[in-house]
């Protein structure tokens, strides 16, 4: 970890929907290089708390402070609309758990990964398709497909054209959403050995929210656990896996283990 900030501040972050409570007072630091699992069950919280991160859910209170290239730490919630959009062409990724999500189904493969360039600037054409031939490499995906629209690829290929997508720009923070759901467990590890290796290759930071154990202990450097909108635990990770403290946190470990 290195910097003299956190990348990523979270300060009393908070969302209720009515009465019902999305998350409430979360905070912690992400420091350069850094990944952090987050889990629970389906409602704990997890992906509310994503959503408010990653700025496609409007918090109701808090603050999510990020080290700036330019400008040092700045409050994401208090930039104008513009600057959000253009950090999350930038230095923001987001990777959805369904790739439909984040992929233009109509457009090629390598079209697909030149369009995140040509948001930054990129305008050669030849350079682009090369960086797009590039990537597909690295996600495992052959040059020869670079024509073909996301449609004609299975699931895990798909998964994959959307991670080279995110990751083409060199973001230095990559939200991920269940990365591998709905994924056959073969499928799975292969993704799981790929992202791992790119995360480490890249010095990617990351927050990564998954009901999984076993992707944030390949993943993950630090984990929080989620219940009814509150971090009912955090830690390291193997130290929170391998020795919970809260029922909540013992419950879900050792339901893994007699599953």
């Amino acid at each position: 970890m290195t910097g003299a900030h956190p990348l990523l501040s979270v300060r009393d972050l908070t969302k209720s929907y009515g009465t019902r409570r999305g998350c409430a007072d979360v905070a912690f630091d992400l420091w350069p290089g850094e990944v952090m699992g987050i889990v629970g069950e389906s409602g704990s919280g997890k992906s509310t708390l994503l959503g408010c991160l990653a700025g496609h859910i409007p918090p109701d209170t808090g603050r999510v402070v990020f080290d700036t290239r330019a400008e040092g730490p700045r409050d994401v919630l208090a930039m104008a609309e513009p600057e959000r959009r253009m950090l999350a062409r930038t230095d923001w990724a987001f990777v959805h758990q369904n790739p439909r999500d984040g992929l233009r189904m109509g457009v090629s493969a390598g079209g697909n990964v030149g369009e995140r360039l040509m948001a930054v600037g990129a305008r050669h054409y030849g350079q682009i398709r090369a960086q797009a031939v590039d990537w597909l490499g690295r996600v495992e995906i052959a040059a020869d497909r670079i024509d073909d629209k996301p449609r004609q690829f299975s699931g895990g290929m798909q998964q994959r054209l959307q991670i080279a997508r995110n990751l083409v720009t060199g973001p230095r923070l990559v939200f991920m959403d269940e990365p591998t759901g709905g994924l056959d467990v073969s499928v799975q590890a292969r993704l799981l050995d790929l992202l791992r290796g790119l995360v480490r290759q890249m010095g990617l930071s990351a927050v990564i929210v998954t009901h999984d154990l076993a992707v944030v202990r390949l993943l993950a450097d630090r984990l929080m656990v989620m219940k009814d909108g509150l971090v009912v635990e955090q830690g390291l990770t193997d130290q929170v896996l391998d020795d919970p403290q809260h029922p909540y946190t013992q419950l879900l470990v050792s339901s893994v283990l007699q599953a």
